[in-house]
């Protein structure tokens, strides 16, 4: 699984085969036909293999986040830190792929819904209380954040400057939210009729 990572990175969906992987792998290709059945399995697997690893890694740090603005500071540090380490080209790779390998969408999708469901349990940590709580839906917006973090990713390839004013346009969001926390509490509760009429009108 690792050789089918690295064989993204290295070489592009289109000439990640079950020759280069062995190469990669320092194996047999037999061995992967054998095990998974076919390359698009073995992409598959090693996605969700992949993705539980990161996930892992920064879980911990996620449990600690305190509010949205660490949040978003923390999706940027980890953007920058998960890039150098080759993993967004791998994501760059699944989701050209899953477009041409059916087998390869659910695989992909899944993945991130490891990311999702984390950042979910964020947000409905930090939401609660504020003046957002029962105002906005932490997995629908859970799903945004990971839907914009992906779509930057992406971006970055064709516009680093455009990518990196996105960011900026969220961890200023974060600022905001930051800020409604800091109201009193008669303010907040102003905000928050304010914005449950505004809701319900919509």
């Amino acid at each position: 699984m690792e050789g089918a990572l690295r064989t993204l990175v290295e070489q592009g969906i289109a000439k990640t085969s079950a020759r280069a992987v062995a190469a990669a792998a320092g194996v047999n290709q037999a061995l992967i036909f054998y095990h998974f059945g076919s390359v698009d399995d073995l992409l598959s697997a090693a996605c969700r293999h992949g993705a539980e690893r990161r996930v892992a890694r920064h879980r911990e740090r996620l449990r600690a986040v305190g509010s949205l603005s660490e949040l978003l500071a923390f999706g940027r540090e980890m953007h920058e830190e998960e890039r150098a380490a080759g993993h967004v080209a791998v994501l760059g790779q699944l989701l050209a792929g899953a477009q041409t390998h059916p087998r390869l969408a659910p695989a992909t999708a899944a993945g991130l819904d490891l990311w999702i469901e984390e950042i979910e349990r964020v947000l409905r940590r930090v939401l609660a209380g504020g003046p957002l709580d029962g105002i906005v839906d932490p997995a629908g917006l859970a799903r945004a954040l990971a839907a914009s973090f992906v779509g930057m990713e992406l971006y970055e390839g064709v516009d680093p400057a455009g990518a990196g004013a996105a960011l900026d346009a969220l961890e200023h969001l974060g600022g905001l939210m930051a800020a409604l926390d800091e109201l009193g509490p008669v303010t907040q509760k102003a905000v928050r009729y304010a914005l449950r009429r505004k809701s319900g009108s919509s």
